[in-house]
């Protein structure tokens, strides 16, 4: 029996500032199989710099990694940070600058459509979860990205439901940047993504298995 976990998303995903192996998704692939109680293959299709338009393009389009989507048991979704870093750059501090407003509204669409898309590929899937990585703020001085990240996460909790879940971040790495983050400032450090890890297993496993009631999916 084999779990199949897919990881999509940006350099989180990819796992950018931490040593060989110490990303989000090793770790979290280790949690799975222990509470899961079965193997878990992984297929990790982040992309350093990819933004929420570019993982629209890539679920609706790449026909290989729709195949991996109707297949996978787990998904983690990262995505929304570099959208966040560039606007906040053009907005050079200025709350309501109509980049910073724009960036967000489009962002959050492209998130809705990638999880429609999802949805739609899963409509007759077994049983599976999505679990979504919420933002922290990479740029803790700036309080316009301060604000979008605040915003955009409200919105990853809407999709809240049996199959799908926000881990928080914000909270977690708020006043422990100099930590948690690497020495480019922008990307978890290996202590960072540690932090992900832990919010992601706090958010449990069901419907694949309960913590302490494992139910197992056989293939």
């Amino acid at each position: 029996m084999v779990y199949r976990y897919l990881a999509l998303g940006d350099s989180l995903t990819v796992g950018i500032g931490a040593l060989f192996g110490s990303g989000f998704v090793p770790l979290y692939r280790k949690k799975l199989e222990y509470h899961l109680g079965s193997m878990v293959l992984v297929s990790n299709r982040g992309v350093n710099g990819l933004t929420s338009r570019g993982l629209l393009s890539m679920v609706k389009y790449d026909e290989h990694l729709r195949y991996l989507i109707k297949e996978a048991d787990v998904i983690t979704i990262s995505i929304g940070g570099n959208d966040l870093i560039r606007a906040a750059r053009s907005a050079r501090g200025n709350l309501l600058s109509p980049v910073l407003i724009e960036t967000l509204e489009s962002c959050e669409k492209h998130v809705s459509d990638i999880i429609s898309q999802i949805r739609q590929l899963k409509k007759k899937s077994h049983p599976y979860f999505i679990r979504l990585i919420g933002l922290y703020n990479p740029l803790p001085r700036s309080e316009a990205a301060y604000q979008f990240v605040r915003q955009y996460n409200e919105f990853l909790i809407g999709f809240t439901s049996k199959n799908i879940a926000t881990a928080p971040l914000l909270q977690a790495f708020q006043g422990r940047e100099r930590e948690l983050l690497f020495i480019d400032q922008v990307h978890p450090s290996s202590k960072g993504y540690r932090v992900i890890d832990d919010q992601l297993a706090r958010l449990g496993y069901d419907p694949l298995a309960s913590i302490g009631n494992i139910s197992v999916r056989r293939k």
